[in-house]
């Protein structure tokens, strides 16, 4: 199972990262959580607790890799537990494609391009 943690829900994907998800089996969302940019750490951990545990309810002694890209200090935190946890992270990488259109005006495109896991040092 994958399970999808980040701001762009698994509907929206494009059919390719559709397709490149297959390996993964069935997608689940579980919507990035609205972190509070006034937060301190303690906030951030609490936050990521609840995550993890959400993540072990929906994951119920199946494997899972989880896909989860957003706010850093939350993500990178939440990555950190899970690895613990023996729980695969992945990351989606694009290609960004610019194109001018006029004076100070960019029209900006990203194309799927591969998951990437989240390496331990």
């Amino acid at each position: 199972m994958l399970i999808n943690i980040s701001n762009h829900p698994y509907s929206n994907w494009s059919m390719e990262q559709k397709r490149a998800a297959e390996i993964f089996g069935k997608c689940v969302d579980l919507p990035f959580p609205q972190i509070d940019s006034s937060g301190d750490e303690s906030y951030i951990k609490k936050l990521s607790c609840e995550c993890v545990r959400s993540i072990e309810t929906l994951a119920k002694q199946q494997e899972v890799v989880v896909h989860i890209m957003g706010e850093m200090t939350f993500t990178f935190l939440t990555i950190l537990m899970l690895q613990q946890k023996g729980i695969k992270c992945i990351a989606s990488t694009t290609e960004r494609i610019v194109k001018e259109t006029g004076f100070n005006k960019k029209e900006t495109t990203f194309s799927f391009s591969r998951f990437r896991e989240y390496l331990q040092p």
